[in-house]
């Protein structure tokens, strides 16, 4: 017998999928409206600070209201970095002397790197020993220990300082890192939420292949948490970059001085002509702008780990 073939019709072409736009309703369109608005609100302080850091200082006093940038010029941004003389920066309404930028530069990337490395290798000991080990009291010493959360920073400030004081720490890069160096209730409590959530199959095959408890922490929790330690180290770095009150208290020399403290300048050196608005605006855009950048490059990551750990 012959086999019998039986005819296949031919399979049709696939059509491309198009995506269905939602169609625009009237809550669809207030939302996006009510978005633009509050990015636009967000993005005018740095449009302004823009457009005063490229003015002059006369032209800023004859046109305060312009949108546009007045005389444009870099001179604020020069005075800024150091690179404009006594003679140039009088002639155009700023600081007589220059702003030592790249000392300052250096003492707040030297505070904010020793609390960043010493108050999240602390941190994540103690967020270790609170979500792993099991000892008498935890729980109320954690919640202790949380408690200083509620605790305003402007409370510490004074006995901070008396203790750098007797420790002979004052006008001292040290003395500025100190308070924070070790650990806070934020950091302990943000990555004992990771901890937490780490299945605990993982730590007991450890145990079975003889590591202790420190080699568990060091080799193979440690290692897990890379993300949130990496989101924890960038929001504590700019916390500190940031931070103006305690160094402003401690430091009152230029070895000690930071960057956030070191914008006074530009207001106290010229009281005959008034304040440098433009240099002003330009080292304040300086000293934020690496931040900005740190902040846009890991932010989508700090978001998820921030929803992974699950604070609210």
């Amino acid at each position: 017998m012959s086999a019998v073939t039986v005819p296949t019709a031919p399979s049709p072409q696939a059509t491309p999928v198009r995506p269905v736009r939602p169609r625009p309703t009237p809550g669809r369109i207030v939302a996006w409206a009510v978005m633009v608005v509050i990015v636009l609100v967000t993005l005018l302080p740095f449009y302004w600070i823009l457009r005063t850091a490229l003015s002059t200082n006369s032209g800023l006093a004859a046109s305060p209201g312009d949108v546009l940038p007045v005389d444009p010029t870099t001179g604020g941004f020069e005075r800024a970095l150091g690179l404009q003389s006594t003679k140039e920066a009088i002639a155009q309404g700023g600081a007589g002397g220059g702003l030592r930028f790249w000392r300052y530069l250096l003492n707040s990337v030297v505070v904010s790197t020793l609390v960043t490395v010493c108050q999240i290798f602390f941190s994540a000991m103690a967020a270790y020993a609170f979500a792993r080990l099991r000892w008498r009291g935890r729980d109320k010493v954690f919640a202790l220990f949380l408690a200083g959360l509620m605790v305003p920073t402007i409370f510490t400030l004074l006995p901070n300082f008396v203790l750098i004081k007797e420790l002979g720490l004052v006008d001292s890069l040290l003395g500025i890192a100190l308070p924070t160096m070790f650990m806070t209730p934020f950091a302990v409590f943000f990555l004992r939420q990771f901890f937490m959530n780490v299945p605990r199959e993982v730590e007991e095959a450890a145990l079975l292949d003889g590591a202790g408890k420190v080699r568990i922490f060091f080799r193979v929790l440690l290692p897990m948490a890379s993300t949130p330690v990496l989101t924890l180290a960038v929001l504590t770095y700019i916390t500190s970059w940031n931070d103006y009150f305690w160094p402003l208290m401690v430091s009152y020399s230029d070895g000690s001085r930071v960057l956030t403290v070191a914008l006074a300048i530009f207001r106290a050196q010229t009281p005959q002509t008034g304040t440098d608005w433009s240099g002003l605006m330009a080292a304040t855009l300086i000293a934020a702008l690496p931040m900005l950048v740190l902040f846009g490059f890991f932010a989508r990551r700090i978001v998820s780990t921030i929803s992974f750990t699950g604070i609210k």
